[in-house]
């Protein structure tokens, strides 16, 4: 019987089996940033280990860094004092650094598959959730904890427990105004915040095939938000053709050779799943979050169902059989680990061009990377962007999280292209998050209001 991607991987970087039942598995990219990582190199400085593979370690500065005043010392005390940290221990031991003003730096989750570091077949592991994101390339990626990020850092090593693969199968043509995000969106929903726990998700079908490898990271990013460890995507003609050329991918007859041995990864036509689910793409409609979990959404046509969990619908200030179209919004966000590559922008652009931001809504737009917002500069993105009133941010986590200047104040509503709505993500302990995709925040931006971007794209 055949093998999936995860367990080809799997076995390919497990070391040897240990007694608990889990796998010491040889991590080949590990990714490291501000926020996780300043006690683990403390714990290495204190026992006088070095790191083991500082030419497989590689960190950038996103959570925490301004998007908008970048001059040094920062005026957030405690931004200031992590950035410097991760400065001292990346020069201490030996780590490349994109630092602020690198042209390199970047959400992490964004600059490693721009720079060609993520490569199908290997496994990747950062102090962050979002890791999965990576698995869109055929990589077995998932997020670690601290001290974690300590044992990979001193052994290039981690102990996991195995894992079984839930293949979901997305099928048909998506409707115009229906993306990448709302497919996610509706897997979570059907599937629960729980159900993918102990499980990877292998995203499959036609409709899958035909999505760009931007569309396929915003799918994989959000598998943790459906409690799955990983989530990936077989490796094919779409993944080679983007890691061509890219700075870390290999060159010449070697990428030659390395293709012909990522193509050999994909699961066999004859592996077995623990579980087989399909969605049918063109039964989507673009989503919208209502509650305090990705997984309490809706179809922004549908009301919110009669039996949804009163805490959440109270903190919202939303009610049962209440629909979340025409729901005001005070902020609107595009941006985020989820949605803020190139292409996520040109689409919200197409929404904004020659229109006005609603006069009470704060609009910001924070491209992933120094390379994304270059690129989008290139083309003009930001001017269609300033000339409808948006901020035009510098690359960054920003309000995805609080963790930055870019927060949420008191009660605020904010249509947010990011990845969780969970109560004070975005900064304010009252805060309320709607998630949605890029060109669904662009129009309700402009309306001021939630409202369904089909009637915008026609």
């Amino acid at each position: 019987m055949g093998k999936t991607l995860l367990h080809k991987v799997w076995d390919l970087h497990t070391v040897r089996p240990l007694p608990t039942g889990q796998s010491q598995l040889f991590v080949g990219l590990h990714l490291v940033h501000e926020v996780t990582s300043p006690q683990a190199f403390d714990a290495l400085r204190a026992r006088g280990w070095r790191v083991a593979f500082p030419d497989r370690t590689f960190a950038t500065v996103d959570h925490i860094v301004p998007t908008r005043e970048r001059q040094r010392p920062f005026l957030d005390v405690l931004a200031e004092d992590m950035i410097a940290t991760l400065e001292r221990n990346c020069r201490d031991f030996g780590v490349s650094l994109w630092n602020v003003g690198d042209r390199r730096q970047g959400i992490v989750h964004v600059i490693g598959p721009e720079l060609g570091l993520t490569q199908p077949g290997l496994t990747i592991a950062c102090g962050d959730s979002h890791t999965s994101t990576h698995g869109a390339f055929g990589a077995i990626a998932f997020g670690i904890g601290t001290s974690q990020v300590r044992d990979v850092l001193a052994t290039q090593c981690l102990a996991m427990e195995p894992l079984r693969v839930r293949r979901i199968r997305v099928t048909g043509r998506l409707a115009r105004g229906v993306y990448a995000k709302d497919v996610i969106l509706a897997i979570i929903r059907r599937l629960g915040v729980r159900g993918g726990v102990g499980y990877a998700y292998e995203y499959a079908g036609d409709t899958i095939a035909r999505m760009s490898m931007d569309e396929r990271m915003t799918i994989c990013n959000m598998s943790i938000e459906g409690g799955a460890r990983v989530g990936y995507v077989n490796p094919d003609e779409t993944t080679f053709a983007y890691l061509q050329g890219r700075p870390h991918a290999p060159a010449g007859e070697a990428f030659a050779r390395a293709k012909a041995w990522w193509a050999s990864l994909a699961s066999d036509s004859d592996a077995s799943y623990d579980d087989d689910v399909e969605v049918r793409a063109e039964e989507l409609t673009p989503v919208v979050t209502w509650g305090t979990n990705p997984g309490q959404s809706v179809g922004v046509e549908e009301t919110i169902p009669e039996r949804s969990d009163r805490d959440a619908l109270e903190y919202m200030g939303l009610s049962a059989g209440a629909r979340v179209k025409g729901q005001r919004i005070d902020v609107a966000f595009i941006g985020s680990c989820t949605n803020s590559r190139l292409s996520d922008l040109r689409e919200a652009a197409t929404i904004v061009r020659g229109q006005r931001v609603a006069p009470h809504v704060k609009a910001l737009v924070v491209p992933g990377s120094a390379a994304v917002q270059s690129a989008a500069e290139r083309e003009g993105l930001d001017e269609i962007f300033r000339a409808a009133g948006f901020e035009w941010r510098d690359a960054g986590c920003s309000m995805c999280l609080g963790m930055n200047p870019d927060k949420l104040e008191g009660r605020q509503v904010c249509a947010s292209s990011s990845n969780r709505n969970f109560k004070g993500r975005q900064g304010s302990p009252t805060g309320r998050t709607l998630l949605m995709s890029p060109a669904m925040v662009a129009a309700a931006a402009l309306a001021g209001e939630v409202i369904d971007v089909r009637e915008v794209v026609g």
